[in-house]
């Protein structure tokens, strides 16, 4: 039956969007004639402007602009599905990542500042976060400052910020002995006797002993009647509070905070030696990570001491804050490698 008033006109519309075969904001266009039944619709209506005049002709053309109003959405809204990469950060002994929980607050912090995932990915192995980031595996990564150096000559990696420690971006190497030991005065004193590294790729774990042992004439590869890797500074610590190591050098910063959480293990041990200050392990980013996304992770590590929050991840990371750095502050670490052969 067709519609002879302005009320059945507005019903017989209304019904036609309920049949119509593809659904409510489906779309087509009804001016081009892609659609059959809009299409004889359409011109059943007009055949009726005759009869029923200006009336029906507002009504029609007022749910034509309806019907494609609502066919117009369902194409604007399609999006391409991008996954959302999350930003992969590397750890490596450079800082105590065993010894507490601090890392999920700071990554849940960075995903707030960024907007974007980040998964920090923890390796016990310098070697290995060095690969992560030479094979772009690892956008940024915070490391010890031989691997810097070799990841910066190498241009794998490029400088993106510095810790501040005790309110400077410095380190040291300190040789340990355990507390029972009181006659031992230097590296030399160890002649012949047990050492522990940290890992083959550290400044303060392997190459300043190594430096200092060239340096007094000595042949470092014979000087210790045995050697052998931790893997970490921390483990450094075990391994000469133990017993097990009449010796070790390890990273300030490692043993300065462990013996803030840890007091019982550092007061097993004796500091005999401080070395000349080195730049302090930095945060690099992977030479694959575009100038933007760098400035963005810059901005946020530099901007911590700047609010509450980021004060107090400080805090538990035992540093003042970060800095932009320069390359300039890891010249000497630079040279010590060259100096041993090791770079």
């Amino acid at each position: 039956m067709s519609p002879t008033s302005d009320l059945e006109i507005q019903a017989f519309v209304a019904g036609a969007f309920r049949r119509h075969p593809a659904g409510w904001g489906t779309s087509h266009n009804v001016a081009a004639g892609r659609c059959r039944r809009c299409v004889e619709m359409f011109a059943t209506w007009r055949s009726k402007q005759v009869r029923h005049g200006r009336a029906f002709a507002h009504i029609l053309e007022a749910w034509l602009v309806i019907f494609a109003f609502l066919a117009v959405p369902a194409v604007a809204e399609e999006k391409i599905d991008v996954p959302d990469q999350p930003i992969r950060f590397g750890i490596t002994p450079a800082i105590v990542h065993d010894q507490y929980g601090v890392l999920d607050d700071w990554r849940a912090y960075l995903e707030r500042k960024l907007q974007r995932h980040v998964e920090f990915v923890s390796r016990n192995s310098y070697r290995e976060t060095i690969d992560l980031v030479r094979q772009r595996r690892l956008d940024f990564a915070w490391v010890s400052t031989y691997p810097y150096a070799y990841l910066e000559r190498r241009r794998y990696a490029r400088l993106l910020a510095v810790p501040l420690y005790q309110g400077r971006p410095y380190y040291r190497a300190y040789l340990i002995v355990p507390a029972s030991d009181t006659q031992t005065q230097s590296l030399l004193d160890l002649e012949g006797k047990v050492f522990a590294y940290a890992d083959l790729y550290s400044n303060t774990g392997y190459v300043v002993p190594r430096f200092v042992l060239r340096q007094a004439g000595k042949d470092e590869n014979r000087f210790f009647r045995k050697t052998f890797f931790t893997s970490s500074h921390r483990k450094v610590i075990v391994a000469v509070a133990e017993g097990l190591a009449d010796g070790g050098s390890i990273d300030s910063f490692v043993w300065d905070t462990v013996a803030r959480i840890q007091p019982e293990l550092t007061a097993r041990t004796r500091i005999v030696t401080r070395s000349e200050e080195y730049g302090f392990p930095p945060i690099v980013a992977s030479a694959g990570v575009d100038k933007k996304e760098a400035a963005a992770m810059r901005a946020v590590l530099t901007g911590m001491s700047g609010d509450e929050e980021g004060r107090s991840l400080l805090r538990q990371l035992n540093i003042d804050g970060f800095i932009p750095g320069s390359p300039k502050l890891y010249e000497s670490v630079t040279r010590l490698p060259y100096a041993v052969g090791d770079l």
